[in-house]
């Protein structure tokens, strides 16, 4: 059961982040709480050591007040504020750089992406869906949230976590 959960609750909140972004924009508060309530879950039930779980924490408010920072003159989200820094608590300071240094390049790419598509005629049978007219709008912001939870899923095989899954051992061996 504990394999079960550390294989799909990261990821399925990063999906929903990626998708939550991308049809309104906002990523919900929820998403952000439930990664902090989960990580300490997590923590407790994999045996992490206080001292790990104390230095995931001091990375999470490091990142939380840089990207409030971030967020203040209009550099990024408020959404992507929360959701930057509560990936963080989980991926810990062994693999945030490459999340944060990968999340940028996937950010790069989407804003080039979007820059094209805001670039052409938006099409008469999508005009009436609101979402997909939005990502046509020039005044329109990009939804990097596709970028930080795609990332994250990327990055996440390689943490702490997937031990547990990964040291298992098939029968007969």
């Amino acid at each position: 059961m504990l394999q079960a959960a550390l294989v799909s609750f990261f990821p399925l909140l990063m999906i929903y982040s990626a998708f939550s972004d991308l049809v309104s924009m906002t990523i919900p508060n929820k998403v952000s709480l439930a990664l902090m309530a989960g990580f300490v879950v997590f923590a407790y039930w994999t045996g992490m050591s206080l001292e790990t779980f104390a230095w995931h924490w001091a990375l999470f408010a490091i990142v939380l007040v840089a990207a409030i920072v971030l967020f203040t003159t209009g550099h990024i989200g408020g959404g992507d504020a929360k959701l930057v820094a509560t990936t963080v608590l989980w991926l810990g300071w062994e693999h945030s750089l490459s999340y944060l240094f990968l999340a940028s390049l996937i950010g790069a790419a989407l804003t080039i992406l979007m820059i094209r598509l805001r670039g052409n005629v938006i099409p008469d049978r999508v005009e009436k869906i609101e979402w997909i007219a939005r990502l046509y709008r020039a005044d329109s912001g990009i939804p990097y949230g596709i970028a930080l939870g795609a990332a994250a899923i990327v990055i996440y095989p390689e943490t702490r976590w997937m031990e547990p899954v990964f040291n298992l051992a098939l029968p007969g061996m």
